[in-house]
């Protein structure tokens, strides 16, 4: 655990590590978090956060989320902006799961309507979206396709049937990410992308049949179209196979470019290349490649939730796309850096993007609002939307936390919890749970993540991003 003495608390939920915290830093560490979260976090995280404060053209601070644990290279709710003269580019910065996100949607139907069929609902989810280690989808898609799919992301799956235009709005990047080429992207990668497309994978990744439980700002919820008691759908999801290989070829790459161009690493988890290089660019297009597989991936799944809940309900049943937001990614975005417009590759690994009202990449929705941010909990707890706010932008690039952090790791919760015990737990709460074995249940068992609560707490006090609305669940299934 951290030792108070290595860290300087800046004010109440601002924390922050020196550059002479570690040889070679050539900006602070910030990290966000609370007194209490602070007891908790590892040492190792915070040594993931000196090691990128490390790294060439790297601006302002190394930057970790209240949701903070030991990542691969950052910390997992590292974020990192780095100048594209002077900085690099690092898959360790974005992470395997290329585009892991979430996606929201929001229904006509009030939460007595569905309570009564949940768990017909959710077994008829799982059987339409398939779900769990090495699953296949029951699409299936050509080469020249899966070339489309890693160009236009969701475009091509509402192109060929998989929702609507709107949806596309309400996509980060309008759900496709310029600048991939697919010609970047290896054939295993796309070997294992292929029976893939429309998969929820393992892990953490689920999809959620969730309520309005509370609204905290009644204009924004209003401008998202959220209410009390609204029944929603969340999916989280991101690139599959496809991200993970993509990310395991470019890493083999980089791990000899930064020699070549001369980088000290202090963690060779941090592998990079200069922005401009040619090893930097291939990996930047073969990873956008991988963020719209992951957009087209979520497009597909929700036309397969919208077509359950229709044979449910009704078949003009209403089911809009609030949001669909990406975690794991780096971008080109212009930021404020000591009071001048500067233009920035920022990587965030395991946190979200949170811009503020007024920000040209925001549909026109939600352009005088803020935009929707979007965190789930962990299975059975709330999960929460809030907005992007001006403060976020200053502090913190106009990135949030993406989910409530893990505190035990996968193995240790398979080891010492019972996943029969939870789904017993959960249902006595009126949460049905669906999975492929228990040992699924069990390692993404609550008592596995940090309170979301407080996580959710720390961005909202600190104006990082605003609560707006708390969704509790009714029904999920897990990968």
């Amino acid at each position: 655990m951290v030792q108070a003495d290595k860290v300087n608390k800046v004010s109440e939920g601002i924390w922050e590590l020196p550059m002479d915290y570690k040889p070679g830093m050539r900006v602070p560490g910030r990290i966000f978090l609370s007194d209490r979260l602070m007891e908790g976090l590892e040492s190792g995280t915070l040594e993931q956060v000196a090691n990128v404060a490390t790294l060439p053209g790297i601006q302002k601070y190394s930057m970790a989320m209240p949701d903070a644990h030991l990542g691969y290279g950052f910390p997992i709710g590292g974020v990192a902006g780095f100048d594209i003269e002077e900085g690099v580019i690092s898959p360790g910065g974005v992470g395997f799961d290329i585009n892991c996100g979430v996606r929201l949607l929001k229904s006509e139907l009030e939460v007595g309507q569905v309570r009564p069929v949940a768990s017909g609902l959710i077994d008829a989810l799982y059987s339409a979206v398939p779900s769990g280690l090495g699953s296949e989808s029951k699409l299936r898609v050509t080469d020249a396709q899966l070339d489309e799919v890693f160009t236009l992301g969701a475009r091509w799956a509402v192109e060929n049937g998989y929702g609507v235009k709107a949806d596309l709005e309400h996509c980060e990047e309008n759900g496709e990410m310029k600048g991939a080429d697919p010609s970047k992207i290896s054939k295993k990668a796309r070997d294992r992308g292929r029976p893939q497309l429309g998969t929820l994978g393992s892990g953490n990744h689920f999809l959620e049949v969730q309520y309005v439980e509370k609204v905290y700002d009644d204009a924004v919820a209003k401008a998202f179209g959220l209410w009390e008691g609204q029944v929603t759908v969340m999916v989280h999801c991101g690139s599959r196979g496809a991200g993970h290989q993509i990310c395991t070829d470019h890493l083999k790459v980089l791990e000899k470019a930064y020699v070549k161009y001369g980088i000290k690493l202090y963690d060779r988890q941090l592998a990079c290349a200069p922005i401009n290089s040619k090893e930097a660019q291939d990996y930047f297009a073969a990873m956008a490649g991988g963020a719209n597989y992951a957009w087209a991936n979520r497009q597909v799944i929700a036309h397969w939730v919208r077509e359950t809940f229709n044979r449910f309900f009704k078949d003009d049943l209403r089911m809009d796309l609030l949001y669909d937001v990406a975690h794991n990614v780096a971008k080109f975005e212009e930021h404020m850096v000591n009071g001048e417009k500067k233009m920035l590759c920022v990587h965030r690994k395991g946190a979200t993007r949170a811009f503020a009202p007024g920000r040209p990449e925001l549909p026109p929705a939600y352009r005088d609002v803020g935009q929707p941010v979007i965190i789930p909990g962990s299975m059975g707890s709330a999960s929460y939307v809030l907005v992007g706010t001006r403060e976020g932008m200053d502090l913190t690039f106009g990135s949030t936390c993406h989910g409530a952090g893990r505190v035990m790791s996968r193995h240790a919760a398979i080891k010492g919890i019972r996943g029969s015990e939870i789904r017993r737990e959960l249902a006595e709460r009126g949460i049905i749970v669906k999975a492929p074995k228990d040992s699924a249940i069990a390692e993404e068992a609550p008592e596995v993540y940090k309170e979301i609560g407080d996580v959710v707490e720390v961005v909202h006090r600190l104006g990082i991003s605003r609560k707006v609305a708390r969704l509790v669940p009714i029904a999920v299934a897990k990968g």
